[in-house]
């Protein structure tokens, strides 16, 4: 079923059912491209830093928390982008072998002055590892279509 702007009630709390799954080859991979600190990329230089351990970048967190997040919460037909993310903050470090899921907060939305065909619903999403401690959290500034407004 399509979610539309009108859809997302505001204080309600969403708990897509996705599951991300962090391998340390894919926590390597992406920091070999992305984020080439050597506690994200050798495990024994990793062991002498304050993560004790080799730890997914915070920018792979959120692309994996993202991931869910893209997969379980937005709608193909209706989600038209973001304006951005304010407040984005690592809380935890995520390591190889953490299980990641996502709730998504729906702080609040208005419609567009300029396009009426859209409504901004700005949104807090927090990612949590299995142990339920929140690795990452951001607000989304998130674009969503109307339903038809000419039925209005």
């Amino acid at each position: 079923m399509v979610r539309y702007f009108e859809d997302y009630e505001v204080g309600r709390v969403y708990e897509p059912d996705g599951r991300y799954e962090v391998t340390t080859s894919e926590v390597k991979e992406f920091a070999e491209k992305y984020d080439p600190q050597p506690f994200h990329l050798d495990e024994e230089a990793a062991k002498e830093s304050i993560f004790g351990s080799l730890a997914a970048s915070g920018w792979h967190t959120a692309s994996m928390c993202m991931r869910v997040f893209a997969d379980g919460f937005l709608d193909e037909e209706s989600s038209m982008g973001a304006r951005g993310i304010d407040e984005l903050r690592w809380r935890k470090p995520v390591y190889p072998g953490d299980t990641l899921r996502v709730e998504v907060e729906i702080l609040d939305k208005r419609t567009s002055e300029s396009r009426p065909e859209m409504g901004h619903i700005r949104t807090k999403l927090r990612g949590y590892n299995q142990d339920d401690d929140c690795v990452v959290e951001w607000i989304a500034l998130g674009m969503h279509r109307r339903r038809d407004t000419n039925d209005s």
